[in-house]
């Protein structure tokens, strides 16, 4: 394990996770006759994690902007080239560098920058060059990309089941609630990901019944926390203040605009602390500024800016009915719920009937682990209550082995399950709609029809339940190219289903490996250790546990504990 040093710890480096395809794509622009590649993204996304991860062994000289040389010329390269130079003698003296990389080259001095557009010009130097975006870029940076010199990799944010990993890593497996909780406040930046999980790290408490653990309460004002947040906590203000103080109270509802001086709102907007949609309504730009600014209010400022309860409580049952409504008609497609989402970050109890009917929004859409986590939180005010039991039974079995459904038909309860375990026939008279439609094109082994069940199941928002149907339509497809794109299309989506392990999806998820992770995967799944399978496969113990770490992101288990339930015949299909 590796360690890097912050302001005031020593703690464990992060593992890197999620990025094997981009991370492939950077290794090969260092390869052949290749003149290197430009990795943009928004700050904290991972860039130079990415470009590290792909040098890593290799003898690559490194240089990189910072905001205070931006006046002197050649600072970045200060390092690398002798004290007095000019950018020809600059070039000659780095010619002979076979890669270079540079991190921040939107902070580069102008000399820096036309350097590094000269050594792409000259190609003799693989470049790997690393800039944010939404940062003002030296016009010699941008045209590496904008001149066709350098190929360009935007990242995206960090997708949600990796980030997932990395939490997992930081400090262990964290309820649903909780980890959704970090992913919003952070909004993709892992650097602030991480400045918050070590903020709440020894608030966690356990969960029980599971080994999970959960943070409920306000987020600590901790050093990194107010850094991160400056720009509301610092505004001086009085009528700028008190109008941030009002949208951070007003939050989760929207906030009542009468009274809020205009002038203090034009100003806010224009310093991009808060935003205007195209409805007129009015939030704060960052989702950790409004948590933030109420826990560092007075308890008597609290008191007097807070709605009451009984308007939480007429919000929280529309919110309910509005969920309700949707499940009725068929569409769990993402829909906000930031009054529940709210009440149970800050630790208050949540009703029975909106646990309820929340957990099971949750479940139609494949998303167990967190409809497992509202279901406890129904129970946490009424242990007794039944329809939050059901769920959390119905999500937990999701979730094990078993899988979600009773191999018993006649005890089944909701007549599509019989669908989803491959017994349309007992049930088609008593569905309608898109279900009904799934019912007939598996009775009828209708593999394309399957395809576009499947399809229409997904754009409802029933990402489980479309997996299952690419799933099915896979055994039956006569055409293999066709039954390969459904396999892909049921794997993609049951990867985003947080660990689902049903029935239908049973028989796909090795077949994304290759051959030595599935051979790797199968040996832990059966208990063997990291030595016994390197031992058994004449491999280093770092080697299988290299694979393994693959694996595990493709497959979307968090560690060796999930795999049990994958030690199954990859050919094996479904009816």
């Amino acid at each position: 394990m590796t360690y890097e040093r912050d302001a005031t710890t020593l703690e464990p480096r992060w593992p890197f996770a999620g990025r094997e395809d981009e991370l492939e794509l950077v290794r090969r622009s260092l390869t052949g006759a290749r003149r290197g590649i430009v990795v943009t993204g928004p700050a904290g996304c991972g860039k130079t994690r990415l470009v590290s991860e792909a040098i890593r062994g290799t003898d690559c000289a490194r240089a990189a902007g910072t905001p205070g040389s931006r006046t002197i010329p050649f600072a970045a390269f200060a390092h690398l080239l002798p004290e007095s130079v000019t950018l020809p003698g600059a070039v000659r003296s780095l010619s002979g560098v076979r890669t270079l990389l540079v991190d921040d080259a939107h902070l580069l001095d102008d000399a820096s920058a036309a350097l590094v557009h000269q050594l792409a010009v000259h190609g003799r130097t693989r470049l790997l060059v690393v800039a944010t975006d939404g940062a003002p870029v030296p016009g010699a940076v941008s045209r590496l990309w904008t001149g066709e010199l350098l190929p360009r990799l935007a990242l995206e944010p960090l997708p949600e089941e990796e980030t997932g990993r990395l939490l997992t890593a930081g400090a262990g497996p964290l309820d649903a609630l909780t980890a959704n909780r970090l992913r919003r406040l952070s909004r993709g930046d892992l650097r602030l990901l991480r400045d918050l999980l070590g903020a709440v790290r020894g608030l966690l408490t356990p969960v029980p019944g599971t080994d999970e653990r959960a943070w409920r309460g306000p987020v600590p004002l901790t050093t990194a926390v107010r850094e991160r947040t400056a720009p509301v906590l610092g505004r001086t203000c009085p009528l700028e203040r008190a109008t941030l103080d009002r949208l951070a109270f007003a939050e989760p509802l929207s906030p009542d605009l009468d009274g809020l001086d205009l002038g203090a709102l034009e100003a806010l907007e224009s310093d991009g602390l808060i935003e205007v949609d195209d409805h007129g309504a009015v939030r704060l730009a960052h989702p950790l500024y409004g948590p933030v600014l109420r826990a560092a209010a007075g308890r008597l400022r609290a008191r007097r800016l807070a709605p009451t309860a009984d308007v939480y409580a007429t919000a929280l049952d529309a919110e309910s009915a509005a969920l309700a409504g949707r499940i009725d008609r068929a569409d769990v497609r993402a829909a906000a719920t930031p009054l529940g989402e709210w009440l149970v970050a800050e630790g208050g109890v949540l009703p029975c009937g909106y646990a309820a009917v929340r957990a099971r929004f949750a479940r139609l859409r494949g998303e167990v682990r967190e409809a497992a986590a509202w279901a406890r939180e129904g129970l946490r005010g009424e242990p007794g209550d039944v329809s939050c039991r059901v769920e959390l039974d119905r999500a937990s079995a999701a979730l094990d082995s078993r899988g979600d459904l009773d191999p018993d038909l006649e005890a089944l309860t909701d007549p599509y399950d019989a669908v989803r375990l491959g017994a349309p026939e007992k049930v088609i008279d008593r569905l309608g709609g898109v279900f009904a439609r799934h019912a007939d094109a598996l009775t009828r082994a209708d593999g394309p029809d399957l395809d576009e069940v499947a399809g229409e199941l997904e754009r409802r928002g029933f990402l489980l339940f479309a997996a299952e149907a690419y799933a099915q339509a896979v055994g039956v497809h006569r055409d293999p190219r066709a039954a390969r794109h459904s396999r892909t299309r049921a794997v993609a989506l049951a990867r985003r289903c947080q660990g689902a392990r049903t029935p239908a999806l049973s028989g796909l998820v090795l077949g994304e490996l290759t051959a030595r992770q599935r051979q790797i995967v199968t040996l832990a799944a059966a208990g063997l250790t990291n030595r016994q399978i390197a031992e058994r496969l004449t491999l280093s113990v770092r080697t299988v546990g290299n694979h393994l770490y693959s694996a595990y992101a493709r497959l979307g288990a968090s560690d060796r504990g999930a795999l049990p339930w994958l030690d199954r015949t990859p050919e094996a299909q479904p009816a």
